[in-house]
């Protein structure tokens, strides 16, 4: 399965015949269903449709549901002329019918604004797709819409994917070279102890006095037991390998994979308080900028 971005655009349109065939003046529609995705913890589902088409809501919420986990996503339908060019006048039963419900509105209301002429051919641009096929129509409209809204999804979840899987090695790149430091730390932490012991002592022991040399090792061994990180690496890397199934497997992933992000980052900040020298402490900030890149981009996954 693919892995999906929560960020996506969609749109389509199609035809819709007149409502009366009598009615040759009457301006031919469109339908045109857009859709707009970005992230968002949960699904959150907007609709906006013209009143003529309010009874389709809960199909067209349901077969979103169907398509989408998460995310806060918009579905704007519009009605439209077909001709942009060619503006066509209302029939005269529909201008005096018009002109009838604008007299009685003043007649009770006599402050009302007359109708302007933008209003009168937007009115007989919505009434001519008033037929019981245009719910049917804006349902299949929506299917095409959903679906290309997926495939969107889908190559950004690629993108996204192939961006994660790349830091994922940076990351296994950094642990390999974290590993090997920790026993060079401790054999020049050795030394420097062996040295301070020295001075300490001046000439009253051997260098190479079998107590000189205990007391350097039981110090030693403090010391990288302190320091020692072992168990972090091989959490991190039990993390990445995680992460690399998740995203081979795809889906909604982007829950689990936000969960590995924070362990991830938790593993980075105590390599960086164990480390016991420049170079661990180098490699831990590297880690916690891949990590954070990493977070940015998780929180776009489904």
């Amino acid at each position: 399965m693919p892995v999906y971005s929560m960020t996506g655009y969609a749109a389509v349109s199609g035809p819709l015949a007149p409502a009366a065939p009598a009615a040759p003046d009457a301006a031919p529609c469109a339908l045109r269903v857009e859709l707009r995705a970005v992230n968002g913890r949960f699904l959150d589902l907007t609709l906006r449709l013209p009143d003529e088409l309010r009874a389709t809501e809960p199909a067209l919420r349901e077969r979103v549901a169907a398509r989408v986990r998460r995310g806060k996503l918009e579905l704007r339908v519009s009605l439209e002329q077909t001709d942009e060019a060619d503006v066509r006048l209302p029939s005269p039963g529909q201008l005096q019918r018009l002109a009838a419900a604008q007299e009685q509105v003043r007649a009770w209301l006599p402050q009302a604004a007359p109708l302007t002429v933008a209003e009168v051919l937007q009115w007989s641009q919505r009434s001519a797709a008033r037929l019981p096929e245009a719910g049917a129509a804006l349902l299949t409209l929506a299917e095409q819409a959903l679906q290309e809204l997926q495939q969107a999804r889908a190559r950004e979840g690629q993108r996204l994917a192939m961006m994660l899987l790349d830091r994922v090695q940076q990351l296994r790149a950094l642990a390999a070279q974290a590993e090997p430091l920790v026993p060079l730390v401790v054999a020049q932490q050795r030394e420097r102890y062996l040295q301070r012991l020295r001075e300490a002592l001046g000439g009253a022991v051997a260098a190479d006095s079998p107590t000189l040399q205990e007391r350097a090792l039981t110090e030693a061994a403090a010391f990288a037991l302190r320091i020692d990180v072992a168990e972090e690496l091989t959490r991190l890397r039990s993390h990445l390998d995680e992460i690399e199934r998740l995203l081979h497997q795809g889906g909604e992933v982007g829950r689990r994979l936000d969960f590995l992000i924070q362990e991830l980052h938790r593993e980075a900040n105590t390599l960086g308080a164990k480390a016991g020298s420049l170079e661990l402490t180098q490699l831990s900030v590297d880690m916690k900028v891949l990590v954070e890149q990493m977070r940015e981009q998780v929180q776009n996954l489904e």
